[in-house]
């Protein structure tokens, strides 16, 4: 009894984090109102994780939400029937009636919509983000908060005020039109972007990859490079995601422990994701006109990985040249420390040790100036460092990586015993 309660209660939980999106984004184009549908859905997950446990999961778990969310929608309506726009209403409660799941095309079109009304350039660039990547992505309040580098209470106030502010200026719930898309599209792909990136560091800590979080933003990727074909910024969203992504592979061994890119085994590689990627960079740099975005740069740096047949074959000088435009381009902390690397892989470790000091602290900075220092036979102060990289965020095989480098550091700097003086 207890096992299958608790099936039901992950059963009901997973159906959230996978459908929800979907079920709120066409419950906010119903009823017009992003708070309600919000809460219409939480009334609906907290029915299933109520029923499930009891009476087994449904045959069609999403269907069971779905309908249910539809439901306590009615009854918020019938709640506020004092206000105005009765009528309307009234057909909101048809349409709310039915039992029957939308089309996907109608939800693609829906979770659009939404992406596009949390990024209405009326709110602030990081209310937008944090909007989409909790109403349309489903991630919590803390793990927004872990993107931006807030704190969990600021992201749950600047959420509720956000929505507010839909309401009251009445933002509209649509994809813009062609002269809008230049100030809109950016921050829709910085959010996509900020989904991917969140998936490469979940905020538990436990695994080194948020698989649903990574293909979520792939989804939404290609669904914003379908809708925009002839735009350059969605397909480099879309390559720098897909060549990434197809590297995650190799990323861990079979233990789940981490493997460096100079060791990684790249037969694991997805080829045809490299191979899509690449042909949709290209695509977009034709379409941009020789003015490359930060997407592009950081996709053709990938890029520069995914052609080299083994680490030793890359060409490091043509990636610390991407590096220097991406941070003229986008300087960004870990734009840096990625030129930093390309440097020390092009030129030498002293080079990279010395445009490491240019750049602030962080776990990842004590990471890279620990291996730089290593190179140097300075392994005392390397082991220090990787000290100083565990006393900050970090997934479990990551730490446990680090935690590993410092063990093999220590033993190096360790005095090796006189030999026996011979009489």
């Amino acid at each position: 009894m207890v096992a299958e309660h608790g099936r039901g209660h992950d059963a009901a939980a997973e159906t959230v984090r996978v459908e929800g999106a979907r079920i709120l984004a066409t419950l906010i184009r119903t009823v017009g109102d992003v708070q309600m549908a919000e809460d219409a859905v939480q009334e609906a997950t907290l029915a299933a994780l109520s029923a499930w446990p009891v009476t087994g999961v449904p045959p069609q778990p999403r269907a069971w939400l779905t309908v249910t969310a539809r439901r306590k929608a009615i009854d918020i309506l019938r709640r506020e029937r004092a206000r105005p726009g009765k009528e309307r209403d009234g057909l909101r409660m048809i349409e709310l009636a039915r039992s029957d799941l939308p089309p996907d095309d109608v939800v693609h079109d829906d979770l659009l919509r939404l992406i596009f009304t949390c990024c209405h350039p009326t709110l602030s660039p990081p209310t937008r983000v944090a909007l989409a990547l909790r109403t349309l992505c489903g991630l919590s309040p803390a793990q927004i908060a872990g993107v931006l580098l807030t704190t969990e209470a600021a992201t749950t106030k600047r959420l509720t005020r956000a929505r507010q502010k839909i309401a009251a200026a009445h933002i509209p719930y649509r994809v813009p039109a062609e002269d809008e898309l230049a100030d809109r599209l950016p921050t829709v792909c910085g959010v996509i972007h900020s989904l991917y990136t969140a998936g490469h560091a979940p905020v538990d800590g436990r695994a080194a990859f948020d698989v649903d979080a990574c293909a979520e933003a792939l989804r939404l990727a290609e669904l914003l490079h379908d809708l925009l074909p002839d735009q350059p910024m969605p397909a480099s969203v879309l390559a720098l995601l897909l060549l990434t992504e197809a590297r995650r592979p190799a990323r861990l061994d079979e233990r789940g422990d981490v493997v460096t890119l100079d060791h990684q085994d790249r037969g694991r590689w997805d080829a045809a994701a490299i191979a899509r990627g690449i042909a949709l960079l290209n695509a977009s740099l034709r379409r941009s006109c020789g003015q490359a975005d930060a997407y592009q740069l950081q996709a053709a740096i990938a890029a520069e990985h995914a052609r080299a047949a083994s680490y030793d074959d890359t060409d490091w000088t043509e990636i610390l040249r991407l590096y220097d435009l991406l941070v003229s381009v986008a300087p960004s902390h870990a734009a840096g420390l990625g030129r930093v690397v390309a440097a020390a892989e092009a030129a030498d470790a002293a080079t990279g040790l010395a445009m490491l000091a240019d750049l602030p602290p962080s776990p990842r900075w004590h990471a890279i100036r620990a291996e730089l220092l290593a190179r140097e036979g300075r392994y005392a102060e390397a082991a220090r460092e990787l000290a100083e990289s565990l006393d900050g965020p970090a997934t479990h095989p990551e730490r446990q990586h680090r935690e590993r480098r410092r063990q093999i550091f220590l033993q190096l700097s360790m005095p090796t015993a006189p030999e026996e003086r011979v009489p």
